[in-house]
């Protein structure tokens, strides 16, 4: 089994400057200020602007991390993008944001995980490093998830907002990711779904009049699943590294609803104060919320050297998952 470990050594952030507060929303759909806090901790999210796409957002976390990292755009290996909402079927949201940063050295793909999309794109950005052919892996989570929203249905469009977060991931023999435990179950896949546009249900007439590129939410079987799926994992990875809630230094779960998150904290015995929550601001970014929420940890200074953290996730497929990190600076 190779030593070779995979570290964090930059992280990034991008929101969009728009913002769409729940009291924006009481005016297009039948809702209120209080029943979506009541319901999910959400008070205001991040919207795209007018041809605002996700490569976008991801070219400005890509330059970011390069920034931070300090490497040349020569240098990167591979460029993960975990997202829905790409630009394009073809070509890849990650092929964009390579031609944009002049990554010309580098190959990628994008990673269709949903919520989970950036947890998956970790796991496999880590496995590319522990491989020891690559040396700088970008791992990107990114969604304008106003793009797929309808604004007729007020159990989704009050839920998600667009943005996005980034990593950078290098080689190490000491801490960075020591564990993953990742899930599916596809026969889930009925209760979160966008129907239409793929080759199931192409586009036409018809479709788009059925409102079939809007994604749909069985909300209360996501919910459902989603605490367990949750909570499950992330009291599994501790039990397997012989750690205990008391042990993580900041657990950083998937932004879906506030609610959710706090059964799995509770489940983990891990104390609000070290529970990452801005949903608030941010809505459900879906692939998004969990690079968003450490870069913001890390340039708050809320994470130190040899910190236990633990990252967790669940999404449309359904996919579910987690990922225990000791920080090294």
């Amino acid at each position: 089994m190779s030593s070779i470990k995979a570290k964090i050594v930059a992280t990034a952030r991008s929101l969009p400057e728009n913002i769409m507060t729940n009291h924006d929303l009481e005016k297009i759909v039948d809702t209120s200020d209080h029943w979506i806090q009541s319901r999910t901790g959400i008070k205001q999210r991040h919207v795209v602007g007018e041809n605002e796409a996700s490569s976008d957002i991801s070219t400005k976390i890509a330059l970011t991390l390069l920034e931070k990292s300090q490497l040349s755009p020569t240098e990167i290996d591979v460029i993960i993008v975990g997202t829905v909402t790409p630009d394009h079927f073809t070509p890849s949201t990650a092929a964009i944001v390579q031609n944009n940063i002049n990554a010309k050295n580098a190959w990628g793909f994008d990673l269709s995980a949903a919520c989970s999309g950036f947890i998956y794109g970790l796991e496999t950005g880590s496995s590319l490093i522990k491989s020891g052919k690559y040396n700088n892996v970008m791992v990107i989570g990114v969604d304008t998830m106003t793009s797929i929203l309808d604004f007729q249905d007020r159990d989704t469009c009050v839920i998600f907002g667009d943005g996005g977060g980034g990593v950078i991931l290098q080689p190490t023999k000491n801490n960075g990711i020591i564990d993953s435990l990742l899930h599916m179950d596809g026969s889930g896949g009925e209760y979160l779904i966008i129907p239409g546009g793929g080759s199931k249900i192409p586009a036409s007439v018809k479709s788009v009049e059925n409102r079939d590129h809007f994604i749909k939410q069985d909300g209360k079987t996501v919910f459902k699943h989603a605490v367990r799926g949750m909570a499950d994992v992330s009291s599994k990875i501790l039990k397997n590294n012989n750690l205990t809630g008391n042990d993580i230094s900041l657990f950083i779960p998937h932004q879906a609803n506030k609610r959710i998150i706090d059964a799995a904290a509770e489940r983990c015995g891990i104390s609000k104060e070290r529970v990452l929550i801005n949903i608030g601001k941010y809505g459900n970014t879906t692939a998004g919320t969990i690079p968003i929420a450490l870069s913001e940890a890390v340039d708050d200074g809320k994470i130190k050297n040899g910190d236990y953290v633990l990252l967790s996730s669940f999404g449309a497929g359904f996919t579910w998952g987690s990922i225990l990190l000791k920080w090294e600076d």
